[in-house]
């Protein structure tokens, strides 16, 4: 089994920033694909940025020059770096892991989620 822990997050003025970090931990797992969720009260669930071990990244277009996604310092985790930060980022933020094992098969796992809240 694999756990995701999210780390990071809180309270920011607008124009501010936040940084997100996801640890994915366990064995006999390579992560394929990181993906960064957010969800605001009464929305759906929104992809906002994918990482992937080739080097791919994604962003949605309300996000695109603010947010980067990549590896952090340790293994297995990846970061949600987010500027200039407006109210209407304000959400519940998940990161997803797509992951394979050694047998080829492919799984996903979400992290508990972390609140981000941008208010003067």
């Amino acid at each position: 089994q694999v756990q995701l822990v999210e780390s990071g997050g809180g309270l920011v003025q607008p124009g501010g920033s936040l940084r997100l970090s996801c640890a994915a931990s366990g064995s006999g797992f390579t992560i394929a694909a990181m993906m960064w969720y957010r969800q605001a009260p009464g929305n759906q669930r929104e992809l906002v940025a994918t990482f992937t071990n080739g080097g791919s990244t994604h962003y949605t277009d309300s996000v695109k020059g603010r947010f980067t996604v990549g590896r952090d310092n340790a293994e297995n985790t990846v970061y949600l770096q987010m500027n200039s930060l407006k109210p209407e980022d304000t959400a519940v933020y998940y990161c997803n892991a797509a992951v394979y094992y050694i047998n080829y098969t492919l799984g996903d796992y979400w992290g508990q989620g972390t609140q981000d809240t941008v208010s003067s």
